[in-house]
């Protein structure tokens, strides 16, 4: 085809040049995955890879993301920037939704979170899907892109930048090291064209917030989120080893403290305690359940239960229903159902605060296949996102964010008004210590 040949000669007559370490993507290999921290080159020498690639021979080319809702949502614009530079722009249509090569090749968009059935079948013939953004991509959603690329010889390329130390990509690949992957971490040291305009900035970062500074110019990952809420706690919760497994005691009975949603998603965590310690043996989470939904998987553990603890809404009657919460679950079977006072959610965090010395997490999950999350793990994740909005007019952290962790965090903070009044039926008090009475010798005292 002497249009593929043009291309082909286009890119002989000048050096495309990428970086050294990114020599690995003209290798086979089933996942790729160039990771690390901020301008190391790895974007626009991925999509330079794959726009020489599917210069040569024809390729149909996924590039995905969790979210995309539009194409500005996608590297279409590097991509596009990308035809230029490489004089390619008689090779490749560009269109507003698509790019396709004269010999055929093929670049397709989409987002993974909510990828349908058909959808799925016709990315059965992808060669390479790119995943943009990576650190974003949901346990869910990869598993259903690695299960969609079958084709023979086919690659998944993943490119992300570190973030948290949780994330499923960072820990599927970098911890874990998948296996058929080839895992490369690349900051700025490995461009050999980083821009001089960002030297000022990443220098003065470097001086006046080194964590900063380690996480987005060295791509090394966070333990919690930037200017979460609790980072303090949850650290020294871990480096004291109180998020470790957490086994259901049968002599203690197993608390519910509830974060009701619908739409937004349920949260129950499951808790025991003795003494002063509060431990948390799991949680679970999801959207769209119904208290039917919820009390059948409770029954599923078969432990001995408490009190279920409900939110001050939990005394809200539903129209739909003509009943409240908490008379759904007493009509579900559930025996102890008490609601929670509404509290200032400032005083909830100041509470969550001083409970947090006593406060133990399992980090494991359930063996557990409907709920979308479960497990004190995840709890521990929400715990480590759970942040405060911070407005452009005025730079200053305000209410906390309303997201997918603040479920967990928000059921965490009712646990803690409530912490002192989880009681057990059996529970003994606690021996009397009598007063301390120092014996001085010779004064008989």
């Amino acid at each position: 085809c002497l249009w593929e040949m043009s291309a082909v000669a286009a890119l002989a007559v000048q050096e495309v040049r990428f970086p050294p370490k990114l020599d690995f993507l003209f290798r086979p290999a089933r996942f790729k995955v160039p990771w690390g921290g901020r301008d190391a080159g790895r974007s626009w020498g991925v999509a330079r890879a794959l726009l020489t690639l599917g210069a040569a021979k024809p390729l149909r080319i996924l590039f995905a993301r969790e979210i995309h809702n539009t194409i500005a949502d996608s590297v279409h614009r590097l991509l596009k920037d990308q035809i230029a530079l490489l004089g390619l722009g008689s090779f490749y249509r560009v269109n507003d939704n698509a790019i396709s090569g004269r010999n055929g090749t093929e670049f397709i968009f989409a987002g993974l979170r909510n990828i349908d059935a058909q959808k799925i079948k016709s990315y059965e013939g992808v060669d390479i899907a790119w995943v943009e953004e990576a650190e974003n991509l949901s346990k869910k959603s990869f598993y259903t892109l690695e299960a969609t690329i079958r084709k023979d010889g086919s690659e998944i390329w993943l490119t992300f930048n570190g973030q948290m130390d949780t994330d499923f990509i960072y820990d599927h690949f970098v911890v874990n090291q998948a296996p058929g992957a080839v895992v490369v971490k690349m900051t700025w040291r490995d461009n050999p064209w980083f821009s001089n305009v960002l030297v000022a900035g990443r220098d003065h970062m470097l001086r006046t917030d080194k964590e900063e500074y380690e996480n987005i110019w060295e791509g090394n990952v966070r333990t919690v989120v930037a200017g979460a809420i609790y980072a303090k706690e949850v650290l020294a919760m871990i480096e004291s080893r109180r998020a470790r497994p957490m086994p259901y005691d049968p002599q203690l009975p197993v608390h519910t403290i509830w974060d009701l949603g619908w739409n937004d998603n349920m949260s129950i965590i499951l808790a025991q305690r003795i003494a002063s310690a509060v431990m948390v043996i799991g949680y679970l989470e999801d959207s769209g359940k119904t208290y039917a939904d919820c009390v059948a998987e409770l029954k599923t553990l078969k432990y001995v239960w408490a009190t279920d603890w409900l939110p001050h809404d939990g005394s809200q009657t539903r129209p739909d229903t003509g009943k409240n919460p908490k008379q759904i679950l007493e009509g579900l079977g559930r025996k102890d159902v008490k609601i929670i006072p509404k509290l200032d959610p400032e005083h909830g965090i100041k509470a969550v605060r001083m409970m947090f010395p006593r406060l133990y997490i399992d980090n494991g999950e359930f063996e557990n296949t409907e709920w979308q999350y479960d497990g004190g793990k995840r709890l521990i994740e929400c715990l480590k996102r759970y942040k405060r909005s911070v407005p452009s007019t005025t730079g200053e952290p305000a209410k906390p964010v309303h997201d997918e962790y603040s479920h967990g965090a928000d059921a965490v903070r009712a646990m803690a008004t409530i912490v002192d009044k989880m009681t057990n039926e059996n529970e003994a008090p606690l021996p009397k210590i009598p007063p301390y009475r120092p014996h001085v010798r010779g004064l008989g005292l």
